[in-house]
């Protein structure tokens, strides 16, 4: 499904809606109409780490339609019709960052913040130094270690999946034996 204006012309993701406990309802719908209708839908994103243990932060393009100039903790987007959490986090990390690196799923959850509900798979990678950035998606990014990152989510702006998938990331890893 093609959506034009008079600056872009992008292809609306077929995402399937799920329910309340992340079961297919095998309805496939554009994820705009999802977002529109608050229908759940998928979407897997990526913590990305390098050797070192920093963090990779980006700021969104001014040209998306979603969070335009803010910035994010995690890669990702929506997950497509017959697709895995673990396939679609792959295909945004090659798509946004040029890396093709199996990301390691860590957790969902209904995620309530942001445009709309939609569950969120949070994934783990280890991502090389040098990255080629989609800059139709990615304005700028940097890495950063973990008290840089707090202090960057307190100064600056960021998407509120960011701050959800964050501090649930931290949880996920402060359990883990």
């Amino acid at each position: 499904m093609s959506v034009c204006s008079a600056r872009v012309c992008t292809v609306d993701e077929l995402v399937e809606r799920v329910d309340d406990e992340d079961r297919v309802l095998g309805v496939v719908v554009g994820r705009r109409q999802a977002v529109q209708e608050g229908w759940l839908h998928r979407v897997a994103v990526t913590l990305c780490r390098d050797e070192r243990g920093r963090i990779l932060v980006h700021r969104r393009s001014e040209q998306l339609s979603r969070f335009p100039g803010l910035h994010e903790v995690v890669v990702g987007g929506a997950v497509e019709v017959g697709e895995s959490y673990e396939q679609a986090a792959a295909r945004e990390l090659a798509e946004e960052l040029g890396v093709r690196v199996l990301p390691r799923l860590l957790f969902t959850f209904l995620n309530r913040s942001g445009l709309s509900p939609h569950w969120l798979g949070v994934h783990e990678a280890v991502v090389p130094d040098t990255v080629t950035a989609d800059p139709d998606e990615v304005a700028w990014h940097g890495r950063l270690t973990e008290p840089e990152l707090r202090s960057a989510l307190r100064e600056w702006r960021f998407t509120p999946d960011s701050h959800e998938a964050f501090s649930r990331y931290l949880a996920f890893r402060t359990a883990r034996p």
